[in-house]
């Protein structure tokens, strides 16, 4: 397994994971579950203290996407050694005007996960999610449970066939 973390079936544990992920988790398979300090949730952190390495972890960030008036959300995906090119790839494929970071309120109301734990299983249905090429060609990574007490570990082509999953250079 990965890291020092006691993985476990992810359908076995559904106390660790957020009520809209718990109900999706079983389209993920083979998905494990393990619960840390939810002070070290943070990528850095979480990583040095759990013997994760960065590339191995991939992070989950929401986006508001503008155009004409209109809001539309998205969730990036992108392994925590590379940034969401959000200004010009996300951009223009979200065909937006504008695309910004969601504010915190929106992203844990719209999503019902807590800050720090999004994670892209379990979406609002209709919502892209846009998966870096790395992360889908990742053999495993570690994302959210939608809470910050645990971390879930699936394949990246998991994370690619997700509903509304599209792969994508993402990263810069």
């Amino acid at each position: 397994m990965v890291g020092t973390l006691d993985w476990g079936p992810a359908n076995e544990r559904r106390d660790l994971l957020a009520a809209p992920v718990a109900a999706a988790i079983g389209g993920l398979p083979g998905a494990e579950v393990a619960g840390i300090d939810p002070d070290l949730a943070d990528t850095a952190a979480f990583c040095e203290r759990y013997g994760v390495p960065l590339d191995v972890s991939a992070n989950c960030v929401v986006v508001a996407a503008k155009r004409g008036g209109e809001v539309a959300y998205a969730a990036c995906m992108v392994l925590a050694t590379g940034r969401a090119d959000v200004n010009g790839v996300v951009r223009k494929h979200l065909g937006a005007r504008k695309v910004s970071f969601a504010p915190m309120a929106d992203a844990t109301s719209l999503t019902g996960m807590e800050y720090g734990g999004i994670t892209p299983v379990g979406l609002p249905a209709g919502w892209p999610i846009l998966v870096d090429e790395a992360v889908a060609a990742a053999p495993h990574v570690v994302i959210g449970s939608g809470l910050r007490k645990s971390k879930v570990l699936v394949t990246g082509k998991a994370l690619a066939g997700l509903p509304g999953a599209e792969v994508i250079a993402l990263a810069q």
